[in-house]
Parts: C-alpha cells; sequence; structure tokens
C-alpha cells in the first residue's frame, strides 16, 4: 500500500524540486554593457560603422547647411541615407546570419 503523501512535504521551499534525469546548468554571468556592444560588434562589425557613418553625415551636413553651403548639405543628406541604408542591410543580413547559425 502507498504511503500517503502530505500537502507540506510536496511543497518544501526551503529546497529545489527533484526532477528525474535532470541537470541544472549552472546560471550564466550577467553581462555588462561594455561586453555586450563588444560582442556585438565582433559578430556583426559592419552596424556600428553605418551608425558612425550615418551620424557623421548628419553632423557634417547640418554643418554645411548652417554655413549656407546647400549643395554639400544636399550631398550629405544624400550620403546619410546611403549610410542608413546601409545599416539596414548590415542588420538584416546580421539577423539571416544568426538565423542560419542556430539551424546549423
Amino acid at each position: 500500500m502507498a504511503k500517503p503523501v502530505s500537502a507540506a512535504s510536496v511543497l518544501d521551499m526551503t529546497k529545489p524540486p527533484v526532477i528525474e534525469d535532470f541537470t541544472p546548468v549552472p546560471k550564466p554571468r550577467e553581462e555588462g554593457f561594455r561586453d555586450k556592444f563588444i560582442r556585438k560588434t565582433k559578430e556583426n562589425p559592419f552596424v556600428p560603422i553605418g551608425m558612425l557613418g550615418t551620424a557623421g553625415a548628419l553632423t557634417y551636413g547640418l554643418i554645411a547647411f548652417k554655413h549656407g553651403k546647400t549643395r554639400q548639405s544636399q550631398l550629405l543628406m544624400r550620403a546619410r541615407i546611403f549610410a542608413q541604408g546601409f545599416t539596414v542591410a548590415a542588420i538584416l543580413v546580421g539577423v539571416v546570419a544568426t538565423a542560419m547559425k542556430r539551424k546549423g
């Protein structure tokens, strides 16, 4: 005859539950902003390059506009659009590459 199990012994909150054929994995180390930024930059270096290009073209274009160099400002705004497109394409390529890496 089976021994009755009390609710107190089943719900013992002082120790972790015992699950057959399960080995817990140690908790991964918490990753800081700097570490994550470096890891992501190594995974896909074109995204930060595109972001810097976008910011640089925007800044230089606004300075040129302020100084009245409308032709140069217009060209730099077009360069900004190109840099933004490059950044978006780099993000998409990175997403696809990550998805392909997980499948394989």
